[in-house]
């Protein structure tokens, strides 16, 4: 597992490219320079890793592109001791991320092969997030509820209700919402009842998966 001078100096390039495409969040952007984002994908595509493009990983899912998950990490403005709620682990990149921005990450991945993998994986990088879970996104996860963030990395035909259950009040859920592509929803806990939403662009993911009976 190399990560050279080389590396760096490509995501440093990369940092720079999303700050050109409204990334201010400094500590967002440190993320992006420090995290090996070329040992997440296959080692024979690790030319593609700096790119800002999203690239196919293990079970037909991809690695997001960076300012995606750059955009999202922001938008959810993530505090030192947050405690996060992650559907869709997938490669571990955005987890990654979060772990960098000092967060408290309880991850949920429904693909059994990721699963495995990213769990072994990350935590050999010194990623160590408070729980890994193989289970069902849509179900969130209520015995850890509240959490001061939920986020979704995967399309979702609709907002699962326990997923808003599950968050403070103030806390917030960013989620891609749409079946081809999807719009980028944010919602705030504003009391028990009530929530402000605001729709934050469009962007494209793999579908959010329910668990297989």
């Amino acid at each position: 597992m190399k990560d050279t001078s080389k590396h760096q100096g490509l995501r440093n390039q990369l940092a720079s490219v999303l700050q050109q495409k409204g990334i201010t969040d400094e500590n967002v952007l440190n993320a992006v320079r420090k995290i090996p984002r070329h040992l997440f994908i296959d080692s024979s595509f690790e030319d593609h890793a700096y790119q800002d493009k999203a690239f196919p990983i293990a079970a037909e899912q991809t690695i997001s592109q960076p300012y995606t998950v750059a955009f999202q990490s922001q938008s959810l403005k993530v505090k030192s001791g947050d405690k996060i709620l992650e559907i869709g682990t997938g490669s571990g990149y955005q987890t990654a991320v979060l772990l960098e921005l000092n967060a408290e990450v309880y991850t949920i991945e429904r693909q059994h092969e990721l699963f495995k993998k990213t769990s072994l994986f990350l935590p050999k990088l010194g990623y160590k997030a408070k729980k890994f879970i193989f289970g069902d996104g849509y179900q969130g996860l209520k015995e850890k509820a509240p959490f001061d963030k939920i986020i979704v990395t995967a399309g979702a035909p609709f907002v699962p209700k326990p997923l808003l259950s599950q968050l403070k009040v103030g806390g917030m859920l960013l989620i891609p919402v749409g079946e081809k592509t999807q719009i980028m929803t944010l919602f705030i806990r504003k009391s028990p009842k009530e929530f402000e939403k605001h729709e934050l662009g469009d962007f494209a993911f793999v579908p959010m998966l329910e668990k297989k009976a």
